[in-house]
């Protein structure tokens, strides 16, 4: 597809300009700014498996490391709180959240207790869907979100989750069972595996509708380069000229039973929760080993070294970096035209107000690139809205970014002393 390999190339190289390879250590993360809403992100990075096609950063499991390791976290928000921020919204994700349950709900209520959060958001894995784990949870999250992956059991062995999660029938069935438990469910999923025939997507589809969750995201197999070299050798070569029509499926399989909240998160009447967060807060903190925070037009990074990120938090410091070059207006400006489209709507008069500039003036190019190729349904002095054309254009400028992204994830596991790094690509990966 023309507008995909040519938007892909443009997102790579304006971002390319953005993120550096060498970040800048810096004291602690900046203060919050006045009136502006944040939300908290927390990154729990232990994983039971290590799935081959994953670039965020994650640990084989070790209680003893973990427990520490979450004293470390909770620390961590102490010292966000000092700073003056506050927070109605808490995300966690990982690796594997409800790893350890006590852990975890002590980190909750340590957030409800600091900042007035109110609405708190937690990943896990099908095999963490029983009552020990989640009655804990059922008054602490409002939103759960299961990584699934695919309900294909072809699919699951190869991403070596069939021995650990069981079957797909037996994770459907997991899932039905938990159906209302929460405010908003959630069912994470990927699409164009290499393997992945149009009747495996189909299936999928299918299987999701049956789930009883109000929410579903897939996601498309995203990889940077040295994952790209892992999937290889597991599910193999990823092939992005049928991304658009596997993209196309999803959305007419889905449309009878969900509608869009964004380009890639489909939602029942009354879903609840949207899943990306990065589009209801411009702007997170992130904590813990690995995470990310978008402040001020900079990307921070915090260490993906577990060991220095212990031991700087009990020296009382943020072990934190500048993982983005000096922050311009138009670096800005592309950030909030991405967010925007992939939340399916671009408000051009806060924009204005925001950057002191129209968009046709400040991103003529941008425009010029969607108008061309039918992306836009709405294009008033008001606002964006997309065609189906133009939402998979969005897809493609966020898989784009996430890849960015992931780049970045290389270069600091890459910074990572020997024996760390043995945990991650050593005999014990997956």
């Amino acid at each position: 597809m023309l507008a995909e390999r040519l938007l892909s190339t443009a997102v790579e190289f304006t971002q390319g300009a953005y993120f550096t390879d060498t970040p800048r250590a810096v004291p602690s993360l900046p203060g919050p700014e006045s009136g502006k809403p944040y939300l908290l992100y927390a990154h729990v990075p232990f994983c039971e498996r290590l799935c081959p096609y994953c670039s965020f950063n994650r640990y084989p499991f070790s209680e003893d490391i973990a427990r520490t390791y979450f004293k470390s976290l909770r620390e961590q928000m102490r010292m966000v709180a000092d700073l003056g921020y506050n927070f109605d919204s808490l995300y966690l994700g990982g690796g594997t959240p409800t790893i350890l349950i006590d852990e975890l709900c002590a980190t909750i209520d340590l957030a409800r207790e600091l900042f007035a959060t109110k609405e708190v958001s937690t990943e896990t894995n099908p095999n963490h869907l029983v009552p020990e784990i989640l009655e804990p949870l059922k008054e602490r999250v409002q939103r759960l979100s299961v990584g699934v992956q695919s309900f294909d059991d072809g699919l699951l062995k190869q991403m070596d989750r069939y021995d650990k999660y069981g079957s797909g029938a037996e994770i459907l069935e997991r899932i039905q069972s938990v159906s209302g438990f929460f405010h908003s469910l959630n069912v994470d999923m990927i699409f164009n595996f290499p393997s992945q025939t149009e009747a495996i997507l189909r299936a999928d589809v299918a299987a999701v509708k049956a789930s009883g969750c109000n929410q579903t995201t897939f996601y498309p197999l995203m990889a940077s380069r040295a994952v790209a070299n892992q999937l290889k050798k597991t599910v193999g070569m990823v092939d992005y000229e049928r991304e658009a029509r596997y993209y196309a499926i999803l959305c007419e399989q889905l449309a009878d039973t969900f509608e869009l909240s964004t380009a890639w998160t489909f939602s029942r009447t009354g879903g609840g929760m949207i899943d990306e967060y990065i589009v209801d807060y411009e702007e997170y903190v992130g904590v813990g080993s690995g995470a990310f925070s978008y402040l001020r037009g900079d990307l921070y990074l915090t260490t993906f070294s577990l060991r220095d990120y212990s031991a700087a938090i009990a020296r009382g410091e943020m072990p934190v970096a500048i993982g983005s070059r000096p922050g311009r207006a138009l670096d800005r400006m592309r950030y909030r035209f991405l967010m925007e489209l992939f939340g399916l709507r671009l408000d051009k008069q806060q924009f204005k107000r925001d950057f002191g500039v129209s968009i046709e003036r400040g991103l003529w190019k941008e425009l010029l690139f969607f108008r061309t190729f039918g992306g836009f349904a709405t294009d008033t002095a008001e606002e964006l809205t997309l065609t189906p054309k133009g939402r998979y254009l969005a897809v493609v400028m966020q898989r784009t970014m996430f890849a960015h992204l992931n780049s970045v994830r290389d270069s600091a596991r890459n910074a990572l002393a020997s024996d760390e790094r043995r945990l991650l690509f050593g005999d014990g990966c997956a």
